[in-house]
């Protein structure tokens, strides 16, 4: 496709408002127009803004943290392209010093490159709570070094995050990571919410799979769970995928946290595009069954979900407007971690990042800037 071209659509989605019989058109990797235009001549589908994932593990058969290379980010970009990611944070989970340094510059040559998709990186670990760990292996969490600081300050690798348990690394550490440009979301983690409460005064602005591995609401001692809800300014990502919480207390969530504040995450595993059922995970294997994943202690490991299952999920199983699980998908995304001046909207000068959904809510075709990434040819 040309670096300029107009795409004719019945309807379309642009951020705040839906537009019907409309025509989008795009010069140079950015919307420069929509307009009204004849309804025999548009796509019986709709047009909307591209998710962006920043709790992605793995997809297309390869995991980061397993081999962090441009060649793994390539095809994991490739995997949930078909499903309507058009831009990520690749995520390494807690590992050793050299894994994060390897995936550090798998990022940084990726986007020097060019590379669709690659708009940074969140490193979800390695300093975390043992006791909520989950899957993290124990032996690699550890508190925050000069080492870790280092590549977290790396000017070269675009939108840098980091999940930390708020007990494992102190406020003013927190401060530095956010004076830095550093996004701390905090999770893994069984802090009382004193604790909690200081790391978001000192530059936490976010919490990493809400409800999982982290300390839950009780009456008397709120926990990280309680803080997350009660606070108006944090964001809160969450997996629906019917297995990382029941539909009632996602409903919570939502009636909880203020509009804009939730959003969407895969935390997809090596298998989302493929027919694998099951991976090797450090010393062990994860298992999967049906869109399920386990490891061989029975503990959930990541997901198999993509961006487009979670909006099905958002509006079909939680009743969620349409338009409001687009922006959990896109818009509130690009908020948290600050692109969203270019990304999460389809209006004037923002960029061509953007997904064909079926009536179903299935990826017909996705863009990045523009260029097609998608273009519904394989089976999806």
């Amino acid at each position: 496709m040309s670096s300029s071209f107009e795409l004719q659509v019945a309807r379309l989605f642009d951020g705040d408002t839906w537009h019907s019989n409309v025509a989008l058109s795009v010069e140079q990797g950015r919307v420069t127009g929509i307009r009204p235009c004849e309804s025999n001549s548009v796509i019986q589908a709709s047009l909307v803004p591209g998710f962006i994932d920043i709790q992605v593990n793995g997809g297309g058969g390869v995991l980061l943290n397993t081999e962090p290379t441009t060649a793994t980010l390539r095809t994991m970009l490739q995997a949930h392209a078909r499903f309507g990611t058009t831009a990520m944070l690749p995520t390494v989970i807690t590992d050793s010093l050299a894994t994060m340094q390897r995936a550090a510059d798998a990022v940084a040559a990726a986007m020097a490159a060019g590379e669709p998709g690659i708009i940074g990186i969140h490193f979800e670990g390695p300093h975390l709570s043992v006791p909520k760990r989950g899957v993290h292996p124990a032996s690699q969490i550890r508190p925050l070094s000069a080492q870790e600081l280092a590549i977290y300050q790396r000017q070269d690798l675009g939108i840098r995050m980091v999940t930390v348990a708020p007990e494992t690394i102190p406020p003013e550490q927190i401060r530095q990571l956010a004076d830095a440009d550093v996004i701390v979301f905090l999770g893994h983690s069984n802090a009382d919410a004193a604790t909690v409460q200081a790391a978001l005064a000192a530059g936490a602005t976010g919490f990493t799979h809400l409800y999982n591995a982290m300390s839950p609401l009780t009456s008397r001692e709120p926990g990280m769970v309680g803080v997350a809800l009660a606070d108006r300014d944090s964001w809160c990502g969450i997996i629906l995928d019917g297995h990382h919480m029941d539909p009632i207390a996602a409903r919570v969530a939502l009636a909880a946290k203020p509009s804009r504040k939730v959003l969407l995450v895969t935390d997809a595993m090596s298998p989302v595009g493929t027919p694998d059922t099951e991976f090797a995970f450090f010393d062990g294997k994860v298992t999967r069954q049906g869109n399920k994943l386990t490891n061989q202690t029975g503990s959930l490991a990541g997901s198999v979900l993509d961006m487009a299952a979670a909006v099905q999920y958002a509006v079909q199983v939680l009743g969620v407007e349409l338009g409001e699980a687009l922006r959990m998908a896109a818009l509130y995304p690009a908020e948290a971690i600050g692109c969203a001046d270019v990304r999460g909207k389809l209006q004037p000068g923002y960029l061509a990042d953007m997904v064909l959904l079926t009536d179903e809510l299935q990826c017909q075709q996705s863009w990045w800037q523009g260029q097609p990434l998608w273009l519904g040819n394989e089976k999806n």
